[in-house]
Order: structure tokens, then sequence, then C-alpha cells
């Protein structure tokens, strides 16, 4: 099979124009790069791809002074000029290098060639996610792929940028990356994109000498020194917002729909999941994520404002999670003992969570609120439980619900459920019987009155009833130490999950000393709950909540995005049809009726038209913490579209001719 190196150059950037061509250490850029090139591991050819137009005649002279193959294409239609540059040459494989890379290492180029091969892969690449310092960057497919590609891609920002077809459509191609072994080495940046990015490497070689071989001795001589900061993707971020293509193809979807069900009841492991949930036009199966974005089986990319349902706090695929899933998944999973890792886990939340003296893990949020109340009612040897809030699937909740088939009466007269903020109702219930417990989202989309959650700590007390907090949602979101932090009120028992692995399944319940003594009698027992990947998940996510400012940026981000949404709404006379409640890092958005049109119509074309317009969204806004400035414009500008044209509808009345399906309902309310 022949492999051939492409390099991207260009002289016309708009940053630093002939970059190329300047020189580093007494030699230009694409003298650098093109050695490097050659030097990569089984390479057959190395080829210079420049654009036909004659301000990059300075690069095919280059070329021709230097013997190097030179291929002209289309200066805009990137892909265009690679997929013709690989035919002439007659490549089976191509390495995709970029001109301004001088520091390329060709052993990790290698590597990175090597995986299409050995992995039976149509695309390999060392940027998804990026763990490699930048500068090092490649990409190698075969033509194949590249064929596909330039036969189906029809997004400009597709034809401009060679793979990002491939990438966004993993459902298609086989798609697979090389990892650093190294951590924490995305933070190096050793790529020219400004005369200052220039100076710098200048100072690098400098130190290290300009026959370095690997990356490696780079490190040796920088440390933990200053980088210059650039976004990677600004580019092909430009070019996605420049487009304002919309989301109308969902083929793959509606077949894998068909397919899953066949074999899964409702299509989907999990309600909020399902079709039912979401309107006909919609991207039902997802490929990947990368940050605060997905990419469905289409290859429609979202703005993900679902989070996967709140767990991804840090976003997908975040480097650091993943390197110690990596690290730990090459020493085993799961034991026929207990970990020291399960220690340092269970220490660490003491050491963070006001509530917490001891600890037991599990794997979902139901696993920990159904041993919440198993426990109070051991250690109270009561039965009765007061809940508030949505707890779970299990029957001691569920069974209050309409949504409570199967489950016993003799269950569900156990439970009773009381409004949020109605303290006088809870006083009523805990001085006329006995209660184990009152279990309560400590916030959800109500914000606790003024003293209500202290005074329900009181009550409780006074009546020999422990209060469970429910902080599967609000736990490392609203503060590091979950809701009962940010309002200073402890109670006896609480329970976490969702963010706390960052997409990894475990959850825990905590609770003081002498309470949880309790759990050496009662029966709390699983398989699973040491298992080790989670626990390194949820230790490295908590390690960078603590060492980032990942919860004021979902604040930040989170307040500002409902803020400029809120005024759109105002501007386009929505206001009593929608408002947004609670918290900036968790705001719910509350659908109304208007008029003749209810608020599940309303609810149904919103969602329609966000989705269509490039934003994942439910009824809520679940901020994660790569959401950055890209994300929030994409996201106003759905806003703007869709609560031009909903306004329209229901001036006109032509609100529910305009929804494309069912109207979406909810599975039951819960809040």
């Amino acid at each position: 099979m022949k492999k051939v190196a492409i390099i991207q150059a260009r002289m016309g950037s708009t940053r630093f124009p002939g970059k190329v061509l300047k020189e580093l250490a007494g030699k230009p850029l694409l003298e650098w790069i093109v050695t490097r090139s050659k030097e990569i591991p089984l390479i057959d050819q190395v080829v210079v791809a420049t654009s036909d137009q004659e301000s990059d005649l300075p690069i095919v002279q280059w070329c021709k002074e230097h013997k190097v193959e030179c291929f002209r294409g289309n200066e805009h239609d990137v892909l265009d000029r690679y997929y013709n540059a690989a035919q002439k040459m007659k490549a089976d494989v191509i390495i995709r290098i970029t001109a301004d890379c001088p520091f390329l290492d060709p052993n990790v180029a290698g590597q990175v060639l090597s995986l299409v091969a050995l992995g039976h892969a149509d695309y390999a690449s060392n940027i998804l996610p990026v763990t490699w310092p930048d500068g090092l960057d490649c990409e190698a497919f075969t033509f194949s792929a590249l064929e596909s590609s330039h036969r189906m891609a029809v997004k400009r920002a597709d034809r401009e940028h060679v793979t990002s077809y491939i990438r966004n459509n993993q459902a298609k191609f086989k798609v697979l990356n090389l990892s650093c072994p190294l951590p924490d080495l995305g933070k190096y940046r050793w790529t020219i994109d400004t005369s200052q990015d220039l100076e710098y490497l200048e100072t690098i070689c400098k130190k290290v000498g300009k026959d370095f071989s690997s990356y490696v001795e780079l490190l040796s001589v920088l440390g933990n020194e200053k980088q210059p900061s650039m976004n990677r993707n600004e580019g092909y971020a430009k070019s996605i917002r420049d487009e304002k293509t919309v989301c109308s193809t969902f083929t793959e979807s509606d077949a894998a729909l068909k397919r899953s069900l066949k074999v899964i009841p409702l299509g989907s492991q999990t309600f909020s999941k399902s079709h039912i949930q979401y309107p006909k036009r919609s991207p039902l199966f997802l490929s990947h994520g990368m940050g605060g974005r997905v990419w469905d089986v289409d290859g429609n990319e979202y703005v993900d404002l679902v989070s996967g349902l709140l767990p991804s706090i840090l976003g997908y695929s975040d480097p650091d999670v993943n390197y110690a899933i990596q690290e730990q998944l090459q020493k085993g999973i799961t034991f026929s003992l207990a970990t020291s890792l399960e220690i340092e886990l269970a220490e660490k939340l003491c050491r963070i969570i006001p509530s917490a003296e001891q600890v037991r893990f599990s794997k979902n949020g139901s696993d920990v609120t159904s041993a919440a109340i198993r426990l109070a009612r051991a250690y109270t040897q009561r039965d009765k439980v007061v809940t508030c809030g949505y707890h779970g699937w299990h029957d001691w909740y569920v069974g209050t619900t309409t949504r409570d088939m199967g489950v016993p009466k003799s269950v569900s007269e156990l439970t009773v459920s009381v409004p949020f903020n109605d303290i006088d109702r809870f006083e009523t219930l805990l001085k006329t019987e006995e209660y184990a417990s009152v279990i309560i989202e400590p916030c959800n989309m109500y914000k606790p009155q003024e003293g209500f959650l202290q005074t329900l700590k009181v009550l409780c007390e006074r009546y020999g009833t422990l209060l469970v907090f429910d902080e599967i949602i609000t736990g490392f979101r609203m503060s590091l130490g979950g809701a009962q932090e940010y309002f200073d009120v402890t109670p006896h028992i609480s329970c976490f999950g969702k963010a706390m692995g960052n997409g990894m399944p475990i959850s825990a319940i905590v609770g003081s000393k002498k309470i949880m003594k309790s759990m050496e009698d009662i029966f709390f027992s699983g398989t699973f709950g040491g298992e080790t990947i989670s626990i390194a998940a949820a230790l490295a996510t908590i390690n960078v909540i603590e060492k980032k400012n990942v919860i004021g940026h979902l604040w930040d981000f989170g307040q500002r995005l409902s803020g400029d949404a809120q005024q759109k709404i105002k501007k386009y006379g929505l206001s009593d049809a929608i408002q947004f409640c609670g918290y900036a890092p968790w705001k719910i958005i509350k659908f109304s009726d208007v008029g003749q049109h209810s608020s599940h119509h309303i609810k149904t074309y919103f969602m329609q038209e966000m989705i269509k317009h490039g934003v994942l969204i439910n009824s809520s806004h679940n901020i994660c913490y790569p959401h950055d400035a890209e994300d929030f414009q994409a996201v106003l500008d759905a806003y703007e579209v869709t609560l031009e044209s909903l306004s329209s509808h229901l001036k006109n009345n032509k609100l529910s001719t305009s929804i494309t399906g069912p109207v979406v309902e909810p599975v039951f309310s819960v809040r």
C-alpha cells in the first residue's frame, strides 16, 4: 500500500501572511515540515498541496528548487485539492500534515499512520480528543474514506476542511485516536499562527537546538512554562458559524429507530432519551461527542444543552478523565476484593461534602436514593416517607406518580408527596404521623424560600425524621459540596451521582457515622459498587473541578445565556409562554399555555426548531465546562430564529400545523 504525506500549505494567512516561508532557526517552515514528513516511518512520498492562486507561486517555486513534489488545486475546496492530489499520487493511505507545524514528531505521525492499518480504520488521528501538544497534530485516512468524503460532503465547512466530514460522520467511518501516553500535554503550543508564535519557537530552538528528533526533548527544556494560547479549531468554528446550516436529514436516525424498536422497548434505555420525548424531526441516535458538542448518526452537529441528562459536567471526552480511565484500565476493572481507590474517593467526599462522614458507592442515582430510604427506615424503625422532587424509578417513589404500573398499592401508600416550599404541609404531616424520612431535591425549578430548608431540618429533628438531600443533580454543580454547601444546610443523609463521574456510572450515599453505621446491618450490596474505572473517573473529575473554575463557569455561562435568551423571549412577546426557573448551572424552561395553544405544543415546536438550528435541547439549560463563546452564540442564534417563528405561528394560529409529528408530552410530572 502506498502511503503519502500531503502537506497543506498556502501563503495567505490572515494573521501571519507568508508564514510558511518564514525562517525558523535559519530555514523556512516549509523545509522543516518537508524534512520531518520524509522521516515518518513507512512513508513512501511527500507532496505539498497548495492552491492554484498566483499568490502561492512562491511555494511552487520553493518546491521546484528543492525537488519536492507539488500539487496545485482549488483554493477554498481543500477537500477537492487533497482528493485530486492523492488520486494523482495513487495513494492508498494519506497522512495530512499542515505547514505551520515545524516541530512535527515523525515517530508520533508514524504511529498515527500505523493505526489505520493495524486498527483496520478509515481514519486515525491524535486530536480526538486533544492530548498532544498543538503542533504535533496529524490525521491519516484511507483513500477510500477520502473518496467517500469527496463524493458525499456538501457543506462548505466540509469542503474547506479536509477531514471534518469523516470526523462528523463516525457512524459511517471507523475512527481511531492515538492518545498521548504522558498526562497534561495538551496545554503546550508549538504551532505558528502569528509572528509571536514564531518568536516563541525561536527561543525553544535556542534551548534545544534545531536537530532534535522527539517531542520528549522539547519537554525536557520547557518544563511548565506558560504557553501561548489559541483556539485550535478556530478555522473550522468560523466556517460553521458563517455557513449557518440547518439539521434536516435524519435518515440514519430513522433507520436506527426501526431496528431498535424490534429489540428494545421504546428503542432506548432511558425514557428521557427515547423517541417519545423528542419531536419527529430529531436526532434520536448519537455517534460521538467532544467537549460541549455532539454529533448524530447522520453527521449533524449540535451544541448539547442536555449533557447526557447532566452527568457531563466536564464535557465529552475530557482528557483528564480519559487519562484516568485508561490508566486504571491497564490495572483492572472489577476485583475480587475492595481496592484502595474506594478509600481515596470516600475520603475526598468526606472532605468536600458537609454531611459526609462515611460513604457507600453504587452505580445510579436511583440506587442510592433507595438505599437512603432503606437506611432511614432501619435507623428510625418507621416505614412512611415524604418525597419532594424526582427521586428515581424504584417502587417506593415511582408509585406516587402516574407511572405506577407494577407497583403494589401497599408500597405506594407508604409514600406521600409534598409540593416544594410548602412548609406548613410538611409540618402537618410530620406532627400527625411518624415518618422515616423527608427526601427532597434542595432546589430544582423552584428556589427555596427564605429559611425553608433550615426550617425543614428543624422540623425533621423535632419529630425524629431523617432529612435526606437528593443531590443527584445539584451535587458538584451548585457548589463543590453540593446545594447543602451553597445553602448552608446540612442534612442527615445525602445522595450524589450524575456529574460525579463525568458520565461514568457512579453514585454515592453519604451521611454521619452514627446513621451510616446501620449500613453494616441492612443489605445494600452490589458486584459493581467498587468498580474501579468509574471511581478513577470520579477522582479525576473532582480533581478537575477543584483545580479549574468549573463551577464558576457553569454559573457565569448559565446566567448570561438565560439572561440573553430572556431578552429575546421578551423581544418576541413570548414572556407568557416561556420562562426560566431555578439556578444558572441548571436553568429549567417552563412552558405555559397561550390561548388555544397548549404548553406541550409550544415546547414541541421550540425543541423542533432549536434542534433544526443546531442545538440539542429538551427543557433546560444543562451547562458543561467546555461550553464556550462559539457555543454561546450558536445557542442565541438558534433562539433568535426559533422565537421569531414561534411568535409568528402563535399570532397566526398556525402552530399546530407547523409541528412535523406528534406533540411531545412528559412521561409524568415530577416537579
